[in-house]
């Protein structure tokens, strides 16, 4: 089986190692396009050199654009290289860009898609991320789901294991649940992340610390919420470690966003920097999707600023508190409740999984397209 797998995006390289290492014990042919969404060395090629994830066998270095242009220019080239490769399959991860133009060229070409981490909603269609998942769920023939709540939201949209349609390309759905890749790569990175020579720690990180990342469009285009959650910042005591998203600095730079004194700014940290990080963080303030889930498999409490979450797990029994209230953004409300949960006490069930998943999903690949490519 020849896979073809397509990543472009800092959270798509993290999800992408698991499996590439996977497919490499199995002795599996595979080729890698970059669509070049993220190509900063920090948000790219670092992690790719920390996760020994090979150097990509095409990098359509599409870069930055309007998400038209963008998603665009990615279904040109990736047909175009589709065209040129003998592909089984084509593996698509998550819910960039990236994803959704990966989506439209394969199906176009009538190559069977596989889509890591199906199922999510957030349930806020003014999020790109949402109107790319969905759109993605619905033209892949392999599902995999991490979580079971995932698969239930598959079959209320009519996408169920088994189901059969007319044509070649997708005569039938296959769904499963395999836990999720990213609780593969934390697993299997984080004795790496501990033993990083630590020559260069970061301020405060040896006191107790908030850890911060900012960068969807919602929270950083928005000018008045960007002023806001920076306002609310400043009331916070704890230091604050915030590794720069470019599009979070080009934003606080245009609308002469001063930051307080306690936030410590970085670079974008690598993977292993950001476990270490994120493991020693009494607390992470985040607005992004992986990060959450990161710090519920960390064990640490997370306040997400966004009114909702596609990562719905890890609002049970308090790891995860929405910044977001009847009253609007209550950073400070949030994180006093996040700061009081007993970690030692509080039940955390383990809804993500076992580290296992990449192995599952070839396994149920290879089982399901003895049959179905």
């Amino acid at each position: 089986m020849n896979w073809c797998l397509v990543a472009g995006a800092r959270p798509q390289f993290i999800k992408l190692a698991p499996l590439i290492h996977a497919l490499k014990k199995r002795g599996e042919s595979f080729f890698l396009i970059h669509t070049g969404q993220h190509y900063d060395e920090n948000m790219s090629e670092l992690f790719f050199r920390e996760m020994d994830i090979p150097a990509p066998h095409v990098n359509l270095e599409i870069g930055s654009l309007s998400h038209g242009a963008q998603t665009g220019r990615m279904i040109e080239q990736m047909e175009a290289v589709l065209l040129q490769e003998n592909r089984s399959i084509v593996v698509l991860f998550g819910d960039t860009n990236s994803t959704l133009a990966g989506a439209v060229a394969a199906s176009k070409l009538k190559i069977p898609i596989a889509h890591i981490e199906a199922g999510l909603r957030s349930f806020n269609f003014d999020m790109p991320e949402e109107q790319n998942r969905i759109l993605t769920d619905h033209l892949s023939t392999f599902l995999f789901c991490p979580t079971q709540g995932a698969e239930i939201q598959l079959v209320r949209e009519g996408i169920e294991d088994g189901k059969k349609y007319q044509g070649r390309y997708l005569s039938q759905r296959h769904v499963s649940v395999t836990g999720d890749i990213m609780a593969d790569a934390l697993y299997s990175f984080s004795a790496r992340a501990a033993d990083q020579n630590q020559k260069d720690k970061m301020k405060y990180e040896d006191e107790p610390f908030l850890l911060l990342t900012l960068h969807r469009a919602e929270n950083t285009d928005d000018a008045r919420r960007l002023k806001e959650i920076f306002s609310q910042l400043e009331d916070i005591r704890l230091p604050i470690i915030l590794p720069l998203h470019p599009r979070t600095a080009k934003m606080l730079k245009k609308e002469n966003i001063v930051l307080s004194s306690r936030i410590y700014v970085t670079e974008p940290l690598g993977y292993l920097d950001m476990i270490r990080l994120e493991r020693k963080a009494r607390c992470i303030i985040t607005d992004s999707g992986g990060i959450q889930k990161e710090a519920y498999l960390l064990k640490v409490p997370c306040v997400t600023l966004r009114r909702e979450t596609e990562w719905t797990e890890t609002l049970s029994h308090g790891w995860n508190q929405l910044a977001y209230s009847a009253q609007g953004l209550q950073i400070g409300e949030a994180l006093e409740k996040a700061l009081c949960l007993d970690r030692g006490k509080t039940l955390w069930p383990a809804y993500y999984g076992d580290g296992h998943a990449a192995e599952r999903i070839i396994e149920r690949v290879k089982s399901w397209g003895n049959a179905s490519l």
